[in-house]
């Protein structure tokens, strides 16, 4: 399992790095075929109060995945990021079940 998590142009934040790690542990428990997660902390200038934003990118076997999210704090776009990144993972799954059972 490798995370590689890195805020962009912000503070380090030990707590929301342990937030994602414990997230993403269990992203790799499921899918034992990741390679690695990079996920990416960036905060916007956004009037309309949004602005935290979280992207996450997955190397796999195949085409790498990606997500992001855009929220009002860092745990909400985490959680919608690894939210979409599930979703992808499970098409991902069948695709790949689907293949060994044609095979």
């Amino acid at each position: 399992m490798n995370i590689n998590i890195q805020f962009v142009k912000m503070e380090t934040s030990e707590s929301l790095s342990e937030f994602i790690t414990e997230k993403l542990e269990r992203i790799f428990n499921k899918y034992e075929w990741i390679i690695r997660i990079d996920v990416f902390i960036k905060v916007e200038n956004d009037p309309t109060e949004m602005g935290n934003i979280c992207d996450m990118e997955v190397s796999l076997p195949g085409p790498k995945l990606f997500a992001t999210s855009n929220e009002k704090n860092y745990e909400m776009a985490v959680k919608e990021t690894i939210s979409d990144i599930e979703r992808q993972l499970k098409k991902r799954k069948a695709k790949f079940t689907n293949q060994n059972i044609s095979s």
